[in-house]
């Protein structure tokens, strides 16, 4: 294991990161099994209990393997945001900074890295009153981009129209301080839970074909693995849950639900969803570009091409 003189020389955070279907969960595996290490999620989706198949999640075998931390933990019926992943995280890192095991971070939730490289904004306590009348509006299906379009135009063209959680930050914070986000966001840099020189990454970034079937195959492989059983599960829950939680807007889980609800054929909710995935996939490496480069970052094609050789110690080639 890595101690606390070895930390003072080099890293002890790698993190793993590119599109869906990449192979990066394997090599984060690798890497960790080298070094003693622990590997921790850093994807939105893995973070469900109930989502273990549909959304890729490591398999009994694989934990079994090395340890694995921060995956299934939260409940369906839960909104997981980029704060409470700091929150989880930041004792992991703690723990390697003050000389444990080493961290292998994996996932394809840009923003995740972004809080752990660059830090998140420091936002006003918002009270209880205008957060539960927003989740209850996001539960009833309101327009939360339309209506944070009207609010601050700035930030509501930064965010997709499904992305509820940080949509609902955003007007949350307008409607209990009259500030604009975009504007406090300028105001209130973050501060990263890595400092430069405690972590290096690895950018996985397959050639488009190469990725596309491999999201197609594997698609296929989860609705074959129990993905409809999953999404049954969710659906037919005794207190409904809000299709604008973000559990059900996991990739699948919208067009299996149609399918399970005889509102489109298998096929097209295999297709769809697989559709879903390639752009989702494509988005990945666009915010990759912008936020996760510079000299702390190596960007690869294939993830075996990150490993140097088997004497490397579970380094990284950055």
């Amino acid at each position: 294991m890595v101690g606390a003189k070895d930390m003072a020389d080099k890293p002890f955070a790698t993190l793993i990161a590119g599109p869906t279907a990449s192979g990066k969960s394997d090599l984060a595996m690798q890497l960790a099994a080298r070094c003693d290490g622990l590997v921790v999620n850093a994807d939105s989706m893995q973070v469900y209990a109930d989502l273990r198949v549909l959304s890729a999640r490591p398999t009994l075998a694989d934990e079994a393997r090395v340890p694995h931390r921060l995956y299934g933990f939260v409940a369906a019926g839960e909104e997981f945001s980029v704060g409470r992943y700091e929150a989880a995280i930041r004792p992991l890192i703690e723990q390697a900074r003050a000389g444990g095991a080493p961290l292998v971070i994996v996932g394809g939730t840009g923003l995740y890295f972004r809080a752990l490289t660059e830090g998140l904004m420091p936002t006003p306590e918002i009270p209880v009153a205008i957060r539960e009348a927003w989740r209850r509006r996001a539960a009833e299906g309101h327009d939360l981009w339309a209506e944070l379009a009207g609010r601050d135009p700035v930030r509501a063209t930064a965010l997709a129209p499904a992305d509820t959680p940080r949509l609902l930050r955003a007007i949350e914070l307008h409607e209990a301080t009259g500030r604009i986000y975009s504007e406090w966001l300028a105001e209130n840099p973050g501060t990263p839970l890595l400092a430069a020189g405690e972590f290096e990454g690895v950018f996985v970034d397959p050639p488009r074909d190469w990725l596309n079937a491999r999201i197609e195959a594997r698609f296929a492989k989860m609705v074959e693995a129990g993905a409809l059983e999953e999404v049954r599960a969710l659906l037919g829950r005794e207190l409904p849950l809000s299709r604008n939680l973000g559990v059900m807007k996991a990739h699948g889980v919208p067009h299996l639900a149609e399918f399970i609800e005889g509102r489109i054929s298998r096929e097209d909710a295999i297709e769809r969803g697989v559709s879903d995935t390639r752009r989702y996939a494509r988005r990945q490496v666009i915010f990759a570009r912008k936020y996760l480069a510079g000299p702390a970052w190596r960007w690869v094609r294939l993830a075996e091409d990150a490993l140097i050789g088997s004497g490397g110690g579970g380094r990284i080639a950055v």
